[in-house]
This record gives C-alpha cells, sequence and structure tokens, in this order.
C-alpha cells in the first residue's frame, strides 16, 4: 500500500445528520454539497442563498455553475468532547461519489490537521484533542467508486460535445441530462498537438503571455 494513496474520507454530523462519505480535499476553496445529498437530508432548496461566481477546476477547461449557498452547522467529536462550527456550502447540480466535499475553509474553521499517514483528522476541542479517523477499507472503496464515475463521464458519449459546444453531461439525482451546469471558459480554443492524428486536441486560453 503506497502512503497517501487514499483519500481521507470522513463522518461529520451536518445538521444533525451524520454523512458518512464527506471528503476532505485541502486542495479545494469550497466546501462543496451536492444536491442530492441536500434533498436526501430533506433541506428544502428555498433555504438556499443566491449563489456565488461559478468555479473551475472539476473539468478542465469548463467553468461550474451552482444552485445557491447555505450555512450549515458541521459537528466533529462525540458527546464527550466535539466541535460545532458553521460553513458556508456550495451547492452544485452534478453527481459526485461523496456526499460533500469540505475543503480549506474548514480547515481553517475548525485550525484541523490531516494526516494522510494515518487517514486521521485532528483538531481542538472544548475537552482536549478530537481525532476523527476513517479506515482504510472504507478509503479504498470511496476511491474505487470515484473511479468508475469519473470513467463513466469520460466514456460518455456527451463528453466530445464539450470540446465543440457549451453542453455538458450533467449526472442528476435521478438520471444523466444535458445542463449547462458546465460551460467552457471563456477566451479558449482548441490545438492540434499531433500532426499525425488530428483528435488529439487540447485546449488553451487565447492570450498567453509572451514568455
Amino acid at each position: 500500500m503506497r502512503l497517501g494513496r487514499y483519500p481521507l474520507v470522513i463522518d461529520p454530523i451536518i445538521r444533525k445528520k451524520r454523512l458518512t462519505k464527506v471528503l476532505m480535499d485541502g486542495g479545494s476553496g469550497l466546501n462543496i454539497l451536492y444536491i442530492d445529498t441536500l434533498n436526501t437530508m430533506r433541506i428544502p432548496q428555498s433555504e438556499l442563498c443566491l449563489a456565488g461566481s461559478p468555479f473551475h477546476g472539476v473539468i478542465s477547461g469548463v467553468q461550474a455553475y451552482l444552485i445557491g449557498q447555505i450555512d450549515l452547522p458541521v459537528t466533529f467529536g462525540n458527546r464527550a468532547n466535539f466541535r460545532s462550527e458553521v460553513l458556508t456550502f456550495e451547492v452544485v447540480n452534478f453527481l459526485g461519489s461523496y456526499h460533500a466535499i469540505l475543503g480549506r475553509p474548514c480547515y481553517a474553521k475548525f485550525m484541523a490537521i490531516p494526516s494522510y499517514t494515518y487517514l486521521k483528522l485532528k483538531m481542538l476541542g472544548p475537552n482536549g484533542v478530537i481525532t476523527v479517523s476513517s479506515a482504510f477499507s472504507h478509503t479504498f472503496t470511496c476511491d474505487q467508486e470515484h473511479f468508475e464515475l469519473t470513467t463513466a463521464v469520460v466514456n460518455s458519449s456527451e463528453l466530445p460535445r464539450l470540446r465543440e459546444s457549451s453542453t455538458f453531461l450533467v449526472l442528476d439525482c435521478n438520471k444523466p441530462t444535458s445542463s449547462t451546469a458546465f460551460r467552457p471558459l471563456e477566451e479558449t480554443k482548441v490545438v492540434g498537438i499531433d500532426p499525425i492524428d488530428p483528435t488529439k486536441t487540447v485546449q488553451i486560453r487565447t492570450h498567453l503571455l509572451a514568455k
């Protein structure tokens, strides 16, 4: 087993509901909640605030649009020693293999420290250090599910249209549908990288620095 290979997946309580597949992503600047998770938690969409700016990095060359934002209490620990903070979540309308993703805003709010060697998360609580653990078998299963979902999207018949139009395959709560939840970034162009195979291309900005 390669150390650091598997993600840190935890089970915090979010508004009185324990979510068993929450990814701790120190590389993300957002806390993300999927619409199917919101519906499963029976939180009405009327509680959502207006969405902020679209974000990038989910799919290369495209930007993702939000349904809205919501503030929810997040709790780590047990009855003897727990800590709760209110976090802002960006609610998205595409399917993920996790229930939610907690990014750097969560790390900062809780002043939490992750250990990807032992798959643990530590933070200071009212009665000492709170340690949140994740089993390697559970993270392995979550990683496999994420791989299968990503492979399904990449192999989808809708994906080639992403390079030609503003439509991307969106996996909704019930079935795949085409939507504008993803849109290509403006001022980009497709450039061939193989003179023999014209299908091998990359998408770059039209205005690059002269270096």
